[in-house]
């Protein structure tokens, strides 16, 4: 059967190349979400919604607070610019680029890993300021292990940008299935003799595997990783300036799920475990969507922007929004309608009760309504990361975060944890109208002005 809807011109247009990769991307990350799920049943089983799990998924939240905020940043600036040396000045300059950004990278990560650790036992009370302070001290102690992992792991979502702006899409799906296969594994093994330590060391362990595999795989594909100084050149500052605005769309993008979680630890026991499990099958969804997706159109869209291609731009997100508006709400619509039983099926046996199914399902059925609007927001936020634009995803970022906060502490007086997820989904429909109108903009100046984008800023800069 042909996809009539990718073709453009040619037997192997862009748009193809882009399906095809989201398609390589989806299955793998499927097959490693798999593994997840299958860790998120045995973690229901044995802990249950309890204390402990509350303290490991808010000692866990900081840890990746961290890494996404930097890798969202390093990621999206370096990969347009790594591209363009690449296609005009060859692998050597690129691998320049890639050691001076790598060190870089590195270094503000150890340095949040350190600072994260030295001040835990002052910005925690703030951050739980639902917990005892026993439950504090226990996720203090489940964080500190976590911090090695902030190096390992930013830097393995460093790597997979590098290889996914080099068409490397399959492999680097995979790998993040074995830290679910360790957690799992050190649950059976210890017995879980060690609490929700035993989580800690498996998420610490599986981030030293998967930087491992990742070098591996990025040496095997003839580049080298080496976090060297290169010293200061036009790429490298292209790529900071690029870094500045997204830094802060990233931070505060980031902060509504720092946000969400701690106002769900004022709720009681429990509220941030059930927050958890009805985001996972949600994320695991998006991950097979809206990740695959944004992973295989950014090195296009930057190709694209390269070469001023803006009619390629146009069609390719003309046509992917249009499959994910015909694929995307039908599914959710289905999802919700199905929630309960799915939650039941996946989670109830165990420490997971009857009670605790109710609750998660009804979360869950308000978190599914982002399903669509996290799609469509990937797509666009690729394109303005092509464009340079990231000073308008930081724009969107200061909406979002003031709409979440407002929403939040509205609707979990009257919904509890269910009005927390709901506000999160809302989120996303704030951002779809400026994400879409900001890209619509964008398309339409650069197309008529010949590059020059008025109000906007110049392309590049």
């Amino acid at each position: 059967m042909k996809l009539h809807f990718l073709t453009k011109a040619g037997a192997n247009s862009v748009n193809k190349k882009i399906f095809r990769a989201a398609l390589v991307v989806g299955i793998l990350t499927l097959v490693a979400r798999f593994g997840t799920i299958f860790k998120e049943l045995i973690v229901a089983r044995f802990f249950g919604r309890g204390d402990a799990l509350d303290a490991f998924l808010i000692a866990f939240l900081l840890p990746a607070f961290i890494v996404t905020i930097v890798t969202g940043t390093v990621g999206p600036s370096l990969i347009p610019v790594f591209v363009e040396v690449q296609q005009n000045q060859g692998r050597s300059a690129a691998e320049k680029l890639l050691s001076s950004m790598s060190l870089i990278s590195a270094v503000v990560l150890g340095i949040a890993a350190i600072c994260m650790g030295i001040f835990a036992p002052y910005y925690l009370p703030y951050v739980a300021h639902g917990f005892s302070q026993e439950k504090l001290h226990l996720t203090r102690e489940l964080m500190y292990p976590l911090l090695p992992w902030i190096v390992l792991s930013g830097t393995a979502q460093l790597i997979t940008y590098v290889l996914n702006a080099g068409e490397k899409f399959a492999l680097p799906a995979l790998v993040p299935l074995v830290t679910p296969v360790i957690v799992v594994a050190l649950i059976f093994f210890t017995r879980r003799n060690e609490g929700p330590f035993v989580l800690s060391a498996g998420a610490l362990t599986g981030g030293f595997l998967e930087f491992s595999l990742l070098l591996g795989i990025l040496k095997a594909h003839g580049l080298t990783l080496r976090t060297s100084w290169e010293g200061f050149d036009e790429h490298l500052r292209t790529v900071l300036r690029q870094c500045a605005p997204l830094l802060g769309g990233t931070f505060l993008m980031a902060s509504t799920s720092v946000i969400n979680q701690s106002v769900a630890t004022i709720l009681p026991a429990g509220s941030v475990s059930a927050f958890a499990y009805a985001s996972r099958i949600i994320t695991g969804i998006i991950a097979l969507g809206a990740v695959a997706l944004s992973t295989a159109t950014l090195p296009y869209f930057s190709r694209m922007v390269n070469e001023k291609d803006w009619a390629g731009c146009r069609h390719t997100l003309k046509r992917y929004s249009a499959l994910l508006a015909f694929t995307t709400i039908p599914f959710t619509l289905i999802f919700i309608a199905c929630s309960h039983p799915l939650v039941r099926i996946l989670y109830q046996r165990g420490a997971f009760t009857a009670a605790d199914t109710e609750l998660v399902a009804r979360v869950q059925s308000f978190f599914a309504i982002q399903i669509p609007f996290q799609m469509f927001c990937a797509l666009l936020v690729r394109f303005i990361s092509a464009m340079r634009r990231h000073d308008l995803i930081m724009y969107g970022a200061i909406i979002n975060v003031f709409i979440n906060i407002v929403l939040d502490l509205m609707f979990v007086k009257k919904w509890g944890v269910s009005g927390i997820a709901l506000a999160s989904s809302l989120v996303f429909v704030v951002s779809f109208v400026f994400l879409a109108t900001a890209s619509q903009l964008i398309l339409t100046r650069t197309s008529s002005a010949s590059l020059r984008i008025l109000p906007f800023q110049q392309v590049g800069k």
